[in-house]
Formats: C-alpha cells, structure tokens, sequence
C-alpha cells in the first residue's frame, strides 16, 4: 500500500539523504518525491510503498529526528504592508520593532513610486497571535499597516511554509473538516509537480485550484441559482433542464406518467439540488426514483445515493465499484487526471455510491467504432436507442437518441459551450487547466461528436449536453 509523507525538511547538508536512510532501513520503497524550493524551502513530499507495520515504524523514526510537522504547530506567515514616507531611515523604526518582537522576516519588497511614499512588503513568521496583536498596535503608531489577503495575491510572497497555509486557506473557503486537510495537501503538491513537469508555472497551477474553490464556495446555499428551463417535446412530454454554475447539468425528463433523471451534478451542492428537485417536483422521492449517469465522473455523479435506482453502462459501473471498493476509477487511472479528481472529491464532499442502488442495464464487452448501440431505454413516449463511447471522454460514456422526436442526451461527448453562462465558463477553464484535458483521449472524442452527428436524421434536434443550455441543431442530408 502507498501513503505520502508530509515532511520538513531541515535547512542543512544531507537532508534528503538522511530521510531515505531511514526508510531504506525499514524496506520502504519510495515511489515518489517532490521538493520545489521556490515553492516552499522547507516541505518535502515523500510518497512510499510498504506496509502498516513498516510506516508505524517509519512515523517513529521521522518524528525523532525532526521530519514530521508537529500538529500542534501554529507558526504561519503573516504578510502586512507598511505604509512609509519616501526618506531615508524612514523602514528603521518598523525593523527595530520586528527585532523587538523577535519576529523573523521571510520576505521584503518595496519600489519607489513616484508619490511620498513607499510600501513595504513584509512576510513575518508569527507562532504567536497575541504577539501579532500587540505588534500591530504598536506598528500602527509608527505607520499605516494593512494586513495581505495570503490567498488572494497575484504572487507567492512565501516561500517557507506555504503548503500549510495555502491549503488552510481552502479548507476555509470550503468549510471543510480539518481530517481532509493532509489528503488536499498532498493532492495539491501532486498537481503542482505533475503539471511543473509539463512545463507549466506551479503558480499557475495554485492559482488556479484557489479560484476553482472560491466558485464552488460561491455557488453554495443561497447563492445557488442555477439556470433552469423547460421544454415542451409534446404534450405529455417534458424536459426540465437544471445548469449549475459549477458541475454537470441535471436533467429531468416527464413522459406519459413516468420520470427519470439524467446526471446529478456534485455533491456539495446535494441540499440545495434536493430543495430545488422538490420545488420542481413536490412527490419527489413518494415513489422510486430513477437516475441515469452518462459518465462516472465526480461533477456527474454528486447524488447517486438520493436515488433508488442508478443506471449506468457496464464500464461506468467497473469505475464506480473500484471506488467504492477504495481502487482508482477509469479517470483516476490516468496520471495526469488523478490529482484534479482527488481535489475535486474533497473540494467537493464526494461520497461514493451505494453499489446495491448501481444497476448496470446495458454491456458490450468490445468497441470497436467511435460509438456503437448497446441497448434500449424507454421513459414514456419516449423511446431511446443508448450509445456508448469508446472512451474518448471517459470509458464508459453514453448517449441517449430517440430518434422519433429528435432528442439526445450526451454527456461530456458533446457540450454547448457557445451557451454557458458567465460563470458556467469561468468554471469549465479550470479543469483543462489542472487536468492538461478534459477528455482522456481529445482526438478519439472528436470523433465520437463526429459519428454521433453522422447519425442524427434529417431535421431540427434538441440536444441536452451535459455542460451548457439545450442546442438546437439542424441536421441536413448530405450531397
């Protein structure tokens, strides 16, 4: 089994040397190391292989000689500005007041401006908060002093301990329980070295996860207001389509009698999803309810266990039992996917699915075309013929088309990005970001949209994405 160690690595000679000692001692394996000294001086990531005997052993070790963060540990970086008139000496008194404090300096920056003053940026360590208070009564006699926002800087100021406090920040912004904390941390560093490695600023890449929370805590309680509307097909028959501004759309479809839900968003927005189904839906729940899940990715399937029947293909089912069964699903098997997903679970409160509720209804042990037929669905009037994907997207994948009434549901196979909201595209830039793509194989999806066009009769269809509002699309004969 694997675990990741969070260590500090000690400012000398031989530190990493004297860590893989100790494990190499005890016959762990170290599988992966990450150390980025302009992202934080201090914190090393060690992720090994062994046993629980072995890391019990392991804990004791780096305990004794020093590599493991105390818990109780409460030294963070504060960052202020110092608001000084532009004349010589003018910093002194704010640095003899530091030294009084002994509160070491981690970073300086200041540039003249052209106006009277300067600002002076300082990061202080601070392990001491009635310290902090004193200091700045007494700094605000001397001058205007703000206190920096850590989190929302264009820059990374810090660069000694700021994995600990960047993920504090997350955590806050989430509100989530302190025991998620060194999972994200971890995930976190691995999203940082796996997209370093491809080249791409580590700034960049905390940047991005820090605006990916703050959407997702913004669309919470009162502020979820997703985009919802209705669609008449005939008379007997309804689409009620639900567009969060973070995570997939839900569809409801009504027909002669019968519902069912296609994709159920996440799971941090379960209460509020719950209300408005209600609202929409007041006997909701008096009697069994049916959701379809067009692919087993964490923003389609927040709510499986809300529902007394989940149906899903045969290899969506294969990635939700490995994670109900504490494996990596289909997306999670991919290298540079794996760290977006895991922060998207404890971002988002994932909970995995109760597997008696999974009903896997339609297999096909080969694919051999972009897309192939595996199987029926009937709701209603409505009479779909069910597609799958060969995995371009995600293994997997499927598309409902009835052809009679030109309707289609698709998943992530084909989205309406010319109809998202504001902040609908605001959110779909982050994971291609964090994940490199969206899709597991771009070129394969392409051709996936392509034959699943191909396929549409003569005719205006109302096409129902898994991103995005209903799209209208005309499909023509071919000359």
């Amino acid at each position: 089994m694997k675990k990741t160690y969070v260590t500090k690595m000690p400012n000398h000679i031989g530190a990493f040397l004297k860590a893989s000692k100790c494990l190499s001692e005890l016959g762990i394996n170290i599988t992966r190391v990450s150390y980025n000294k302009a992202v934080d001086s201090h914190t090393l990531f060690i992720e090994v292989d062994g046993d629980e005997t072995q890391f019990e052993k392991a804990n004791e070790k780096l305990k004794a000689i020093g590599y493991l963060s105390n818990e109780n540990e409460n030294t963070k970086i504060v960052l202020l500005e110092f608001r000084l008139k532009d004349k010589p000496g003018s910093v002194t008194s704010v640095l003899e007041l530091i030294s009084k404090f002994n509160f070491n300096i981690s970073y300086i920056s200041s540039q003249e401006n052209g106006s009277d003053y300067q600002y002076f940026k300082m990061g202080l360590y601070v392990n001491d908060t009635n310290a902090l208070t004193e200091f700045l009564a007494q700094a605000e006699k001397l001058c205007e002093v703000k206190i920096i926002d850590y989190n929302k800087t264009e820059k990374v100021f810090d660069n000694s301990i700021f994995y600990n406090s960047y993920v504090d920040g997350l955590v806050k912004t989430m509100g989530l329980s302190n025991k998620k904390k060194e999972d994200l941390l971890v995930n976190v560093n691995l999203a940082m070295q796996t997209l370093d490695e491809q080249g791409l600023s580590p700034y960049k890449t905390f940047d991005s996860i820090s605006k990916f929370a703050d959407l997702l805590a913004q669309s919470k309680k009162d502020n979820f207001n997703p985009r919802i509307t209705v669609h008449n097909i005939t008379e007997k028959t309804k689409i009620t389509l639900i567009e969060p501004d973070c995570g997939s759309n839900t569809a409801i479809i009504e027909s002669d009698g019968e519902r069912v839900f296609v994709d159920s968003g996440y799971t941090c927005y379960k209460n509020e999803m719950l209300a408005l189904i209600k609202k929409i839906l007041p006997d909701f729940k008096t009697k069994k309810e049916t959701l379809i899940i067009t692919h087993a990715d964490v923003d389609h399937v927040g709510l499986l266990n809300e529902f007394d029947e989940v149906i899903v293909s045969q290899r969506s089912f294969e990635s939700l039992s490995a994670e109900i069964d504490k494996t990596a699903g289909f997306r999670e098997r991919n290298c540079l996917h794996l760290p977006y997903v895991n922060i998207c679970k404890i971002l988002t409160d994932y909970e995995t699915a109760e597997k008696s509720k999974l009903c896997a209804l339609w297999n096909k042990s080969s694919l051999t075309a972009p897309i192939e037929q595996i199987g029926f669905y009937t709701v209603g009037e409505l009479n779909f013929e069910v597609y799958e994907g060969k995995g371009g997207h995600l293994p997997g994948e499927i598309l409902l088309i009835d052809f009679e009434n030109k309707i289609a549901f698709t998943g992530d196979v084909f989205i309406n990005l010319n109809d998202l909201t504001k902040k609908q595209a605001e959110y779909n830039q982050y994971a291609p970001i964090l994940m490199t793509s969206v899709d597991t194989d771009a070129k394969l999806c392409s051709k996936e949209r392509s034959a699943f066009l191909q396929r549409l009769g003569v005719g205006t269809w109302n096409i129902f994405g898994g991103h995005g509002g209903k799209k209208e699309y005309l499909a023509q004969t071919t000359k």
